[in-house]
């Protein structure tokens, strides 16, 4: 039986009031069952926050991740980039970091070992 996905969001502080950083985090597996649900809590995010939106995918507890959801990741990422902010991945499991390097995803989003990191980047 697949492991249901789970997302949790989560603020993170920021050094400026203009810039909003949230971590995301993503657990189960995302595939045809549940990806268009999922989908929509990011979609809802980047709405609530249009400009200078900063997420940080915690992907450590995700298990798998269907073509939709690639395909997902790179539409999110092309909404909040436009809009002066960014998305970095942290603490991704092998399978699925290989993934994203066979899709050309790694070229495009970065990834880092730690959230810490992952929250350096993105804020400075």
């Amino acid at each position: 039986m697949p492991t249901p996905a789970e997302i949790t969001i989560e603020d993170v502080e920021s050094s400026s009031p203009e810039v909003v950083v949230k971590i995301v985090k993503f657990s189960g597996q995302l595939d045809e069952s549940n990806v268009d649900d999922k989908a929509k809590l990011i979609y809802d995010l980047i709405e609530q926050n249009p400009k200078n939106l900063n997420m940080i995918f915690d992907f450590e507890e995700l298990e798998y991740m269907n073509s939709k959801s690639i395909g997902y990741l790179t539409d999110w990422y092309g909404k909040v980039y436009e809009n002066g902010g960014k998305i970095v991945i942290a603490k991704t499991r092998p399978n699925i970091l290989d993934i994203l390097q066979v899709v050309g995803l790694t070229q495009l989003i970065k990834t880092y070992p730690t959230i810490d990191e992952a929250k350096f980047a993105i804020t400075h």
